[in-house]
C-alpha cells in the first residue's frame, strides 16, 4: 500500500532551518509529481510546492518562494524540503502529498514551530 512518512521537523528561531524529509512506499515514486502541504493552526490546507518526476522542473506558491527548496531522490524513494529564512508564518504541519491514479495520499504530517 501506498505509504508517506515525513519527518524533521521540529522548533526553531525565527531566521533559522530545517530540513524536512517524505519516505514513500508501495507505488513507482519516479513516475508522480510530489508536493509539500501545509496547515497552520486554525487555518485550511495551503499548497506549498511541488517536485516533477525527474526533479528538475518545480513549482513555488510564492509565500516561499527563495526560502525553500524541494528535491527528491529517486534511489532513495525520498522527497526532500529545506526550508531557509523560517518566519513565524511558517509555522505548521507539514505535509507530503501524491496524487496517484486520481487518488491523493497523505503522510501523518510533522510540525515545525518557528518561534523566539
Amino acid at each position: 500500500q501506498v505509504q508517506l512518512v515525513e519527518s524533521g521537523g521540529g522548533l526553531v528561531q525565527p531566521g533559522g532551518s530545517l530540513r524536512l524529509s517524505c519516505a514513500a512506499s508501495g507505488f513507482t515514486f519516479s513516475s508522480y509529481w510530489m508536493f509539500w502541504v501545509r496547515q497552520a493552526p486554525g487555518k485550511g490546507l495551503e499548497w506549498v510546492v511541488g517536485v516533477n518526476t525527474g526533479g528538475e522542473n518545480t513549482r513555488y506558491a510564492d509565500f516561499v518562494k527563495d526560502r525553500f527548496t524541494i528535491s527528491r531522490h529517486g534511489g532513495e524513494n525520498t522527497m526532500y524540503l529545506h526550508m531557509n529564512s523560517l518566519k513565524p508564518d511558517d509555522t505548521a504541519v507539514y505535509y507530503c502529498n501524491a496524487n496517484i491514479l486520481s487518488r491523493n495520499y497523505w503522510g501523518q504530517g510533522t510540525q515545525v514551530t518557528v518561534s523566539s
